[in-house]
């Protein structure tokens, strides 16, 4: 897969159209994935609107993304849709998604502390200390 066209979060094609959860067969997804790779960011913005008139056109919902997902994915819809070039998306989306996996990173730390704070401590035998003599 081409490292150059990295989006938000996460791999360029599975991000672009997630085909895990498309009911298609596997050399059907592989095929798309191959042809996604070869596309410039402004083609791949093409099947994604291609992608989501479908979506309306058939009434499938796609599956729900989490909230930062949704938020930076509007404001990328709001970038093309006031003609931003798509160089300066790149480096915008870039640097959502750098502040995305910040904040995954941030809130798996604060899960673990949790976690670590609310665990009972190991039952561990006292010894009893002897003065020295």
């Amino acid at each position: 897969m081409r490292q150059g066209r990295s989006r938000y979060l996460g791999n360029p094609v599975v991000d672009l159209i997630s085909l895990e959860t498309i009911p298609v067969n596997d050399v059907l997804a592989e095929r798309i994935r191959r042809k996604l790779d070869t596309l410039t960011d402004e083609q791949a913005y093409q099947v994604l609107d291609y992608v989501e008139f479908l979506e309306s056109k058939y009434a499938q919902r796609a599956a729900g993304a989490p909230a930062f997902q949704k938020v930076a994915e509007t404001l990328e819809d709001t970038l093309r849709a006031g003609r931003v070039p798509v160089n300066i998306i790149r480096g915008t989306m870039d640097a959502v998604g750098k502040a995305g996996r910040f904040l995954e990173g941030l809130a798996a730390a604060g899960k673990t502390a949790i976690e670590d704070a609310t665990k009972k401590p190991a039952d561990k035998p006292v010894e009893e200390s002897k003065p020295p003599a």
